[in-house]
C-alpha cells in the first residue's frame, strides 16, 4: 500500500548508540552522514586501476579527499575480488605508511580495509580508527585485535573466502538473509569482546550478489539500518549501477550518487564513495533538506523585493 501523501520516505533508524568517538572526532549519527573516501594502494584496484598505488599518490589522494569534504578515508592494500594472496607483511607495507602520513597531517577518520589480524594490529598502532572487514568476521582473531583497542569494526555481509571465486549466488530473500547474517555476526562480535558502540554494519552491495540483489538492498536499506547500528552503504561505481544503466565504470557517478542518497533516506549513516567532491554536495544537501544543517548562506528571495526566478 502506498504511503499517504505528505509522509516522508526518510527512515530514522533506532540507533542503539547514536554518538561515536573516532580518535579525536565525535560523530552524532542521528544528525550526520559521514562521507568515506576510497583510497586503494593496489596495482589492480577495481576503479582507478592503480592510480594511487604509489605511496606519494595514496597520501596525496587522501589529503585531497579531506580537502574535498571527506570525513573519513578508507585505505586498502588488497582487493576483495579473486586473486593471489598477499602476505600480511606485504599488505602492511602498503597501508601502514599511508595511515601514518595521513594521521600526522589530518584529524580525518581513518579506516583500513583488511581481513588480516596482523595488518589490523599494525594499522591501529599506526593511527587507524576503524577496521573495515569485508569478510564478515571469517577470522575471529580479527575481532580479538579490535577488541583489544579503541577501534571500530565494520562487519560486512559476504559469502566468499578472501580472494576466492564464489559460484552464482542465490537468495530466497536477499535482504532478510543479509539481515540474519549481520545479526549473527553482531552477536559473535559482542561475544568476542567488541563493544556495542564500536560496531558498524555494511550489507555488502555486489559482494557475492548480482545486480537484482544489490538493487533490492538499496530499495530496502531500512531493514539493515533497523538493526540499530550505524550502517555503511558502499555503492560507488559498482557493477550493479553499470548493469542497471548500461554504463562503464567511469560513467557511473550520477548513478552512484542516486544510490547513495537512496540509502541515506533508508537510514545509511556512512557512504563510501570515489567521487568525493560530488558526493559531498549530494550528502550535505540531503542533510540540509532533512533539517540537520543550515545552508551556507541565504540570499534568494530574502530581501524586501523578490528576485527574478531563474528557470
Amino acid at each position: 500500500m502506498p504511503e499517504p501523501a505528505g509522509v516522508s520516505p526518510f527512515f530514522q533508524p533506532p540507533l542503539l548508540n547514536p554518538i561515536h568517538e573516532f580518535g579525536g572526532r565525535t560523530l552524532d549519527f542521528s544528525r550526520k552522514v559521514a562521507l568515506m573516501a576510497i583510497i586503494n594502494r593496489t596495482p589492480d584496484s577495481f576503479y582507478d586501476g592503480g592510480r594511487t598505488f604509489s605511496l606519494d599518490a595514496a597520501v596525496a589522494a587522501s589529503l585531497q579527499a579531506v580537502d574535498d569534504g571527506a570525513d573519513w578515508v578508507d585505505i586498502g592494500g588488497v582487493p576483495f575480488s579473486p586473486g593471489p594472496a598477499l602476505s600480511p607483511w606485504e599488505e602492511a607495507e602498503r597501508v601502514v605508511p599511508v595511515i601514518e602520513a595521513v594521521a600526522a597531517r589530518s584529524n580525518v577518520i581513518i579506516s583500513v580495509d583488511t581481513f588480516t589480524p596482523k595488518v589490523a594490529e599494525l594499522s591501529i598502532a599506526a593511527g587507524a580508527h576503524v577496521i573495515n572487514d569485508t569478510t564478515g568476521l571469517q577470522d575471529p582473531d580479527l575481532a580479538a585485535v579490535v577488541a583489544a583497542s579503541d577501534a571500530h569494526l565494520v562487519i560486512t555481509h559476504s559469502l566468499a573466502s578472501p580472494r576466492t571465486v564464489f559460484p552464482r549466488p542465490h537468495y530466497e530473500d536477499v535482504v532478510a538473509e543479509v539481515v540474519s547474517f549481520l545479526r549473527a555476526k553482531v552477536d559473535l562480535a559482542l561475544k568476542l569482546g567488541i563493544a556495542e558502540n564500536r560496531i558498524i554494519l555494511d550489507p555488502g552491495h555486489d559482494l557475492n550478489k548480482n545486480t537484482l540483489h544489490s538493487l533490492e538492498l538499496t530499495h530496502r536499506f531500512r531493514d539493515i539500518a533497523a538493526l540499530g547500528f550505524p550502517s555503511l552503504a558502499a555503492v560507488s561505481n559498482k557493477d550493479f549501477i553499470g548493469e542497471t544503466l548500461g554504463q562503464e565504470k567511469q560513467q557511473r557517478m550520477a548513478g552512484s550518487l542516486a544510490a547513495a542518497v537512496m540509502c541515506v533516506l533508508g537510514g545509511a549513516r556512512i557512504v563510501r564513495m570515489h567521487n568525493v567532491s560530488a558526493a559531498h554536495s549530494a550528502v550535505r544537501l540531503t542533510e540540509a533538506a532533512l533539517g540537520w544543517r543550515e545552508p551556507e548562506y541565504l540570499l534568494h528571495n530574502m530581501g524586501d523585493v523578490n528576485a527574478p526566478v531563474h528557470r
